[in-house]
């Protein structure tokens, strides 16, 4: 994460694809959100061809089901602090996140 290394802000990364968060860690993620918690799910080719509905991800248990079960529907990158999280998109808002 190169805003981080520039920032001098220790961090680690994770891959979400080998190392997906369980439904724990997913909702100590919303609780720290900065973000609505429906903007932790893509809405990609996959969420189409799952045939999901804004329906289905509306409460946080349905998120927290939709991302354990379809990691690959977890929004990214997320930058979690100690008390914070966001979704990084656009970036300006990691060095936002990260600078205070």
């Amino acid at each position: 994460m190169r805003i981080a290394e520039e920032l001098g802000v220790d961090h680690e990364v994770i891959l979400y694809i080998k190392t997906p968060p369980d439904a724990d860690t997913v909702r100590e993620i919303i609780s720290k959100l900065e973000d609505p918690p429906t903007d932790l799910v893509r809405r990609d080719s996959t969420w189409k061809k799952l045939g999901l509905t804004e329906d289905d991800a509306q409460s946080v248990d349905q998120i927290v089901e939709l991302l354990v079960r379809h990691k690959t529907l977890l929004q990214r990158p997320i930058v979690v602090t100690d008390t914070a999280a966001i979704v990084g998109r656009p970036k300006e808002r990691i060095r936002e996140l990260l600078s205070r």
